[in-house]
């Protein structure tokens, strides 16, 4: 019976020993998905599959991105925030999804559905017009939209550029005749006719940044690309923002999970393919991590709210 007993006791043992290394297996075991809630193209689009080449490089493992656009990117962070808490699904989120999208009461999700892994990107976002265009500034821009039609074109109305667009106006003294929001915002909107003026990003209209004018930038620094362009906090003094990206997954992945994330994207958007493709559009690449991260988070989410209230 003693040698019975001993006998299950070791093979109970064995079989132990035999699963306790897969509990513990280093991640990533399985393909990873990145979800970008934008249409392909974009710079945080590029960024982050420099950054999912990297971990398939670094692990072996497979890593992809999948573009999820609808909602102005709540559609893509509902499907992160749907997903387990296992480092499997990252999503690859503007400044929108953490602050204005929730405060205007649009999103899926709470303010702690998702936790930062870092932030690596700040966009190189202005107002722009084609060069034929009757005014070079927003105060030129203004003056004539005081007394002529202007249609602004944007990516959606829960963003915070969009909205800071609307309390520039306001501010300024007018308003757009007509506005409208669009998954792609780029050379073809204002080229077809389909708007006057636009908010976007300069990697977007890199292909006719002869043709345009940049009549404020979103940023705290003048853009590399249109260094003559004023800042929109200059133009409109207290409309102090700058765009970013960041890599967010749900609450609850492991310390050790964010920690192999961070390290990979941190190599990635470090790198000198990174900065080449950030370049021509002067797109600021960078890693700032998880905790510097989330005080920005709250710092832009204050000022989310200071700019909601100020246009409705």
């Amino acid at each position: 019976m003693r040698k019975s007993f001993m006998l299950t006791l070791m093979t109970a043992f064995l079989a132990g020993a035999a699963i306790a290394p897969a509990a513990h297996a280093e991640y990533p075991e399985r393909p990873v998905t990145f979800i970008v809630p934008w249409p392909p193209g974009d710079i945080e689009d590029q960024l982050t599959r420099v950054i999912a080449e990297e971990m398939t490089k670094e692990t072996g493992v497979p890593a992809k991105v999948v573009n999820r656009p609808g909602g102005g990117a709540v559609e893509g962070a509902t499907a992160v925030a749907q997903s387990d808490p296992d480092g499997y699904t990252i999503g690859s989120f503007v400044i929108d999804v953490p602050t204005m999208h929730i405060i205007r009461g649009n999103a899926t999700y709470k303010g702690d559905t998702f936790e930062p892994i870092g932030i690596f990107l700040t966009y190189p976002f202005a107002l722009v017009s084609l060069k034929s265009a009757p005014y070079k500034t927003l105060t030129e821009l203004a003056d004539y939209a005081k007394n002529n039609p202007v249609k602004l074109a944007h990516f959606g109305y829960d963003l915070v550029p969009s909205m800071a667009t609307f309390a520039a106006a306001k501010r300024l003294g007018f308003k757009f005749s007509a506005d409208a929001a669009y998954e792609m915002v780029d050379c073809s909107t204002l080229k077809n006719g389909d708007a006057d003026v636009m908010n976007t990003t300069m990697a977007l209209v890199l292909a006719c940044r002869d043709e345009i004018n940049v009549l404020a930038a979103y940023t705290d620094q003048p853009l590399s690309v249109a260094p003559d362009a004023p800042l929109l906090s200059w133009e409109v003094p207290g409309l102090d923002i700058t765009l970013w990206n960041g890599l967010f997954v749900p609450k609850g992945t492991p310390q050790e999970v964010k920690d192999r994330i961070a390290a990979i994207a941190k190599k990635a958007v470090l790198s000198d393919k990174a900065k080449e493709i950030a370049a021509p559009s002067g797109a600021g690449v960078y890693w700032m991590d998880a905790a510097q991260s989330a005080e920005r988070i709250a710092k832009d989410y204050k000022e989310a709210e200071k700019i909601l209230k100020e246009v409705q």
